[in-house]
């Protein structure tokens, strides 16, 4: 019945992508489309007709990134089969995957497959890691094998409505929070990587002294600036970096949904 793969991500750490092009090899299918979503801010609608597709994001405070879900709302499916991957910090990933579920149905998907799967949290740091290094080689041999397994049930063509892990009304995201903001430390030299890698467009480069500049209304907190900087010169200093580290430091397993 279908021979196309198409890959939907917001990724701006790259382990949401991580996880579905090891969830997309799985399946195996001969052809294979990848919308990138993480720095296209387009508003076209983006037309997806008999394709198998996997839709990951990550997962911020319990939910799905609120700008993933926005970029998520361009895409039209008919006929479409969905694999949803919601990707968290290893805390928890509370109501995300039902609300990725849900916003799935609501494009037009018929979801037939869901999984959590840990990365490395946004805020972990060499001196306080938290799900460092993840996703592992174990977590992309089970993305693999679900994959597989996901394929296994389309071929059955016995799939009703998908029941995963979340409640209603999904978790209230803080309002009004005051949080801080990534910085440049003395490595900096204004090279503008990280203007480029921003998902949301929040960083420029100062004229007078070459330094990034973060607007504080546009930044969405997701550190791809900290990770990606090729020198070390970006940082985010958060009181939760030391909190998750202490109390969420035991390994999580995915948790899948066929």
């Amino acid at each position: 019945m279908y021979n196309t793969t198409r890959i939907v991500f917001f990724s701006p750490t790259h382990t949401s992508a991580r996880i579905a092009r090891a969830v997309a090899e799985g399946i195996g299918m001969p052809k294979r489309i990848e919308t990138d979503l993480t720095l296209d801010e387009n508003e076209n609608i983006i037309e997806i007709k008999d394709e198998l597709t996997l839709i990951a994001a990550p997962v911020y405070g319990g939910r799905i990134a609120p700008t993933a879900l926005q970029r998520f709302k361009r895409l039209k499916a008919e006929n479409a089969p969905a694999i949803l991957l919601a990707i968290y910090g290893n805390r928890d990933y509370d109501d995300a995957l039902l609300e990725l579920r849900d916003t799935a149905i609501s494009l037009g998907f018929t979801p037939l497959s869901a999984g959590a799967f840990i990365g490395e949290h946004s805020y972990s740091t060499p001196q306080l890691p938290t799900a460092a290094g993840r996703p592992d080689s174990v977590d992309l041999k089970c993305a693999i094998q679900f994959g597989k397994d996901s394929l296994q049930k389309l071929q059955s063509g016995k799939f009703c409505i998908l029941e995963v892990k979340g409640n209603y009304p999904y978790k209230e995201i803080p309002a009004g929070r005051v949080m801080p903001l990534p910085e440049s430390n003395e490595q900096c030299f204004g090279c503008g990587e990280c203007v480029d890698i921003c998902p949301v467009h929040a960083i420029n480069i100062n004229n007078e002294q070459m330094k990034p500049i973060t607007d504080a209304a546009r930044c969405i907190r997701c550190c791809a600036c900290v990770k990606e900087c090729p020198n070390g010169a970006r940082e985010y200093h958060t009181l939760f970096t030391a909190i998750l580290h202490e109390k969420c430091n035991v390994r999580r397993e995915p948790e899948l949904f066929i």
